[in-house]
C-alpha cells in the first residue's frame, strides 16, 4: 500500500484529506506542521506527500528545501496562495504539483494517483537518477545515498548501475554474468551472490520502503523501487 502523508494544521481539511486518501486504498499519516512532517519524513518515509505552505514552526517552503536535499520523494503543494509567483516558486523548488485552496478532494485524490503513474524522473540530461535517498549518476559511474558518496568496488558498480538501469526487470545469475562479467567468464557464478551482497550492505541505509535489490528465489535478482 502507497502511503500519503499529509501536511496541514487545519484539522478539518486534514481529516477530509485523510478520509478520501484511505477510501482510494492509500494509507495515511497526518502531520500539523513542518517540525512534525520533517521527523515523519525521515522516521517513515512515505510515498507522496501533500503539503500545506503556511505552516507553524517551519513553513512549507523550508520542508520542501528539506526533502529535496535527501529525496525525490513526490510533493504536492497545497495552499492559499495562488499567484503566479507562488505557483512558480513550489515547482522550481522541486515540488511535483501545486493545488490552490479551496479545493475538491476527489480532485486532490486524482493529482495524487496521477503523479504517482508517472514516470522516474531523469536529470542532468539523463545522466542522473534518483531512487529516494539513492542517487546514481550513470555517467560518472557514482553513487550517493543521503547526499554522501557510496563507495564500492568497479564489479559490484557496474552489477548496481546494470540493475539500477532496468528497475523491476529479473535477471537470472547466467545473465548478470553474461551482461556483468562478459561470455569470457570462466569463474563460478557465486560470484553473482557475493556482489549482491556487498552491494546490501553498503547500501543497508537505504529505506527499504523506497527500493532495494530484491532476491526471487529460484529465479534472480531484481532492483525494485516503490514509485
Amino acid at each position: 500500500m502507497k502511503s500519503i502523508l499529509v501536511v496541514e494544521d487545519e484539522p478539518a481539511i486534514a481529516r477530509v484529506l485523510a478520509a478520501y486518501l484511505r477510501k482510494a486504498s492509500f494509507g495515511v499519516t497526518l502531520a500539523s506542521d513542518g517540525r512534525e512532517a520533517l521527523k515523519s519524513f525521515t522516521e517513515h518515509p512515505p510515498s507522496l506527500v501533500l503539503l500545506d505552505v503556511m505552516l507553524p514552526h517551519v513553513d512549507g517552503w523550508e520542508v520542501l528545501r528539506h526533502i529535496r536535499e535527501t529525496s525525490s520523494c513526490p510533493v504536492i503543494m497545497l495552499t492559499v496562495r495562488d499567484g503566479i509567483e507562488d505557483r512558480l516558486s513550489g515547482l522550481n523548488g522541486g515540488a511535483d504539483d501545486y493545488m490552490s485552496k479551496p479545493f475538491i478532494p476527489e480532485e486532490v485524490v486524482a493529482r495524487v494517483q496521477a503523479v504517482l503513474r508517472r514516470p522516474l524522473q531523469w536529470t542532468d540530461g539523463g545522466r542522473q537518477c534518483r531512487f529516494g535517498r539513492l542517487s546514481i549518476d550513470f555517467l560518472c559511474q557514482s553513487v550517493s545515498l543521503s547526499g554522501a558518496e557510496v563507495d564500492l568496488i568497479p564489479r559490484d558498480m557496474a552489477v548496481l548501475l546494470y540493475l539500477a538501469e532496468r528497475p523491476h526487470r529479473i535477471f537470472t545469475r547466467a545473465q548478470l554474468i553474461e551482461n556483468v562479467w562478459g561470455t569470457d567468464y570462466e569463474g563460478s557464478d557465486r560470484a553473482v551472490d557475493l556482489s549482491i551482497k556487498r552491494i546490501r550492505q553498503t547500501l543497508s541505509h537505504w529505506p527499504a520502503e523506497e527500493g532495494e535489490i530484491r532476491t526471487l528465489r529460484g529465479t534472480g535478482y531484481q532492483f525494485w523501487i516503490a514509485n
